[in-house]
């Protein structure tokens, strides 16, 4: 009887958990949608790659005990027509193995380990976007970088696995090109068009995206603050969609990066928040970004 009871009770107990990670994803989708920006959205590059290796199915579990939104990982295509989760079209870099990943098929990636941030072999295996998808579902948002080379054939593994409403998509292309490649994928899938504001029809290509796509967010790049676009397309983009930066290095928010941030969140950070009116962060110091965000009442 007893033996039942306690069966029973970790059966809710799972079921509890399985719900409220549910709810969270839910909540990041519906900020996304609604615009919201009463706090700041955090996206974890690579995962969490300063203590596990980047695009491990590890570092998207510590990104997600941290209290991460969003993870980025990356997406690429054996020979055999199996999709991976890593960066470079090579193993050389984060694998113990070597060659072209087009040249290679999953049996033989499999054997394989990767490597951490220092270049060391690690106990941790080479995922594939199938198993990334199921470990991920309903745990946190992804957005999955260099896959719309693949897209149709990474869409059948969101349907198999029930995570088309947990995706979110960025790239180059216009308005246009977006509608005809992804069609009525969008109604699941997020899709955030890049635009380089140092460019001379950066602005016109905002309004355009806006009232031919009405998008959630746009990823803005900038090299340096002499240049006013930044400042003004907080007023324009109102309202209308979110503003995401990344503050990777250097030169793709202005300086304002994690380097800076490090040394004085309020110059880093802080600028793109109030100055600029970023609402959504991809970093590879999630933690740290965490916690300021937290000091300010910005992010739970």
């Amino acid at each position: 009887m007893y033996r039942r009871y306690y069966l029973m009770l970790l059966a809710v107990v799972f079921c509890t958990l399985q719900l409220l990670a549910q709810d969270r994803v839910s909540q990041i989708r519906e900020k996304l949608l609604n615009r919201d920006q009463s706090g700041v959205i955090v996206a974890s590059h690579r995962g969490d790659w300063r203590n596990y290796p980047e695009n491990s199915l590890a570092a998207i579990d510590n990104a997600i005990k941290m209290g991460v939104d969003i993870v980025e990982i990356d997406v690429q295509r054996t020979k055999d027509g199996v999709l991976i989760l890593m960066h470079d079209g090579t193993l050389d870099r984060t694998t113990t193995g070597k060659g072209k990943i087009s040249e290679v098929t999953m049996d033989s990636i499999s054997k394989l380990k990767l490597k951490n941030g220092c270049a060391i072999r690690t106990i941790h295996p080479v995922p594939t976007l199938e198993e990334a998808l199921l470990h991920a579902k309903g745990k946190i948002m992804l957005n999955l970088d260099k896959a719309d080379r693949y897209f149709e054939e990474v869409y059948a593994l969101m349907k198999k696995t029930g995570t088309t409403k947990q995706i979110i998509m960025k790239g180059n292309k216009s308005a246009e090109d977006v509608k005809a490649q992804f069609g009525d994928y969008l109604n699941d899938v997020i899709y955030m068009p890049i635009v380089n504001l140092d460019k001379k029809n950066a602005k016109a290509q905002l309004k355009k995206f806006c009232k031919d796509m009405n998008p959630v967010a746009f990823e803005l790049l900038f090299v340096k603050d002499s240049n006013p676009l930044p400042v003004e397309v907080k007023s324009l983009l109102d309202g209308k969609s979110l503003i995401w930066y990344n503050t990777l290095w250097d030169t793709m928010a202005g300086g304002h990066d994690d380097d800076m941030s490090l040394n004085d969140p309020d110059a880093g950070y802080g600028y793109l928040i109030d100055t600029l009116g970023c609402r959504i962060i991809q970093t590879d110091r999630p933690q740290y970004l965490l916690d300021y965000l937290r000091g300010r009442g910005l992010h739970d």
